[in-house]
């Protein structure tokens, strides 16, 4: 019989991480946003006023499923009304591809129990940043479905991303478009000439801690000619990188990457090897060294290190900027599932979620794009 146990002190979530983990690298859905190092560090740094809804599922005492939720209150200023259970990780941090966990040999058990326990409690789920296909979150809607909740299915972005499962390095350039190749091989060619290049991954914490210093001070200067940049834009935000950077790279995870032109830092990589997969999550340059394309030559570099290291794919994770798509082909879809109880309450929530969507729209046509978060490498 499998027990459900609502976890929503800090603690006890501190408690979880071997089980969290040994649990999620058996799953279908292991990846490293959804590992305890980001999303407990993400609860320390950036819940705001949410309350912690962990839900852990276990038999005889064994960690067989988690739904990483947590409660979030109404917030009339920012159009939300009612209050819902969100996933861990939610908000501008970046989180793609969240999930529910379960063992694969537990699943068909997991998500109906977690389902009833929902079903009693009757709150709205926002399940956002969930892939397209079939995952456990789209399970547990589905079956919450069934039970008559209101189901709302909504693409919100995509992740493009590049299969390097059967490539060399020389393959893959070969793989992509002869202009963008040749300019990659040209401004490695002439950068080479001018200066001393290095490119070096940062293997220490000493290095690790000048380095994001370094990354965040060339994000902000890159973007503050354009209003500034939604990723490293609060103090929480930068405590939750220098806490998550620490730990990952404690676990051998942590990517981070400096191009350095005649020992000066012109350029820096941030990004995760985790699973067999690299997750590029920021760069920044030296506005100094724009005109060498720093910038363009120190991704191709961090996707030659990826394949030297067998990495089976290189994801470029949310957004759809036209830079990403010289480098990759293929994308995964992601989609927003919301579910709102059954009769007037759900129906409510939904009338009030569909009012926000549009007044958002509306917001979006009028207000300049905010590409920050995924700084364009030229």
């Amino acid at each position: 019989m499998l027990t459900v146990d609502r976890i929503d002190s800090v603690e006890r979530f501190e408690q979880l991480r071997p089980e969290w983990n040994g649990l999620l690298e058996a799953s279908a859905s292991n990846c490293v946003f959804l590992t305890w190092e980001w999303t407990c560090t993400w609860w320390k740094r950036l819940c705001e006023d949410r309350r912690l809804h962990l839900l852990a599922v276990r038999r005889s005492g064994r960690l067989v499923g988690i739904a990483p939720l947590a409660f979030r209150p109404r917030r009339l200023a920012r159009l939300l009304p009612f209050p819902a259970l969100e996933f861990l990780g939610t908000g501008s941090v970046g989180s793609d591809y969240l999930d529910v966990i379960a063992h694969p040999e537990e699943e068909r058990e997991v998500t109906p129990t977690l389902a009833e326990y929902l079903a009693r409690r009757k709150l709205t789920l926002e399940l956002g940043q969930v892939r397209s296909t079939v995952t456990r979150a789209r399970a547990l809607a589905m079956e919450l479905a069934q039970r008559g909740w209101m189901l709302s299915h909504v693409k919100t972005d995509v992740c493009p991303y590049i299969d390097l499962s059967e490539h060399t390095w020389e393959s893959y350039l070969a793989s992509l478009g002869s202009a963008h190749r040749y300019n990659f091989q040209r401004r490695m060619k002439n950068l080479c000439r001018r200066f001393d290049v290095r490119f070096e991954r940062v293997d220490s914490e000493e290095r690790r801690r000048e380095a994001m210093r370094l990354l965040i001070d060339l994000h902000r200067r890159r973007w503050s000619e354009r209003g500034g940049t939604s990723a490293f834009h609060t103090p929480g935000l930068v405590a939750f990188h220098e806490d998550l950077g620490r730990l990952a790279l404690e676990q051998g995870w942590l990517r981070l990457y400096l191009l350095l032109l005649d020992g000066h830092p012109a350029a820096a990589l941030y990004g995760f090897k985790y699973g067999g997969e690299f997750y590029f999550y920021q760069s920044g340059f030296d506005l100094a060294f724009a005109k060498h394309s720093v910038g363009l030559i120190t991704m191709g570099l961090a996707i030659k290190s990826a394949i030297a290291e067998g990495v089976r794919c290189y994801d470029l994770l949310h957004g759809d900027e036209p830079y990403k798509y010289h480098w990759a082909r293929d994308e995964h879809e992601l989609v927003r599932l919301e579910l709102y109880p059954p009769r007037l309450r759900g129906a409510l929530h939904r009338h009030a979620a569909g009012l926000r969507q549009r007044i958002k729209g509306v917001v979006r046509h009028w207000l300049p794009r905010d590409d920050g978060y995924a700084a364009q490498v030229d």
